[in-house]
């Protein structure tokens, strides 16, 4: 069966552009032409990928984003001419999935929505890196994680955390033992070329730790001075 793929662009001959794309490549396609149709048709039918623009009639992207985050891990592609680093670590904050700068070239397309199926197949089988990563639940002390639906509970309550916040814990966690650079983690969680930006990695572990101390004492991440962050050694 094809993929289903959903192309929310308002300008209608870049979207029909990437509809014919897709299609010639084997993949079906629905096309909406705002943020409020695509929320709709996302609401309505199940698909493989979303490719969204962000500048849009009705809601922009970051906003139709923000809305299908509160109740779908669906894979989205952000397609852009905003190419400053700012814009692309805040969509990534906001969920998205990658990025695409207009203009493009359609065999980039072709191989970013390829990418997101290869971990969208992953995530379906439970597949992981095979160093014991193919378990559904992981899990540290009183927090799991289900890597299928990037839930996250502590003692029972859900732990409500930014895509990349939850890769940051899916990587300490599946790694007890070992201290990651700050280079490490971003480029696991951001799947992007570390930019030398530490204030980005401190950010996200504050921001992390504050949600777990509104549940518990407990510490969940050790910060290792000069080099980075592990998970903490529980007594």
């Amino acid at each position: 069966m094809s993929a289903e793929i959903l192309i929310v662009e308002d300008d209608s001959s870049i979207n029909n552009m990437m509809c014919e794309a897709l299609t010639k490549h084997g993949f079906s396609c629905t096309q909406a032409f705002s943020g409020t149709e695509g929320l709709l048709n996302i609401q309505n039918k199940n698909f493989d990928i979303a490719i969204f623009d962000l500048m849009m009639p009705g809601l922009t992207g970051e906003e139709l984003l923000a809305k299908i985050r509160e109740f779908t891990k669906l894979p989205v592609i952000v397609v852009s001419a905003k190419v400053d680093v700012d814009s692309r670590l805040n969509l990534l904050d906001l969920g998205a999935d990658d990025y695409l700068v207009k203009p493009f070239e359609v065999r980039e397309l072709i191989a970013r929505v390829e990418v997101q199926l290869r971990h969208l197949e992953d995530r379906r089988n439970g597949a992981g890196s095979g160093d014991g990563e193919s378990e559904e639940i992981i899990s540290a002390k009183d927090m799991q994680l289900n890597k299928l639906t990037y839930e996250v509970t502590l003692k029972g309550e859900e732990l409500p955390l930014t895509r990349q916040e939850y890769k940051i814990l899916e990587l300490l966690i599946t790694h007890p033992t070992k201290v990651f650079t700050k280079q490490e983690i971003f480029e696991f969680a951001w799947n992007e070329t570390y930019f030398s930006e530490d204030k980005t990695i401190n950010v996200h572990v504050s921001n992390i730790r504050s949600k777990i101390k509104k549940i518990t004492d407990d510490e969940y991440i050790d910060t290792v001075w000069g080099i980075g962050f592990r998970l903490a050694k529980f007594k």
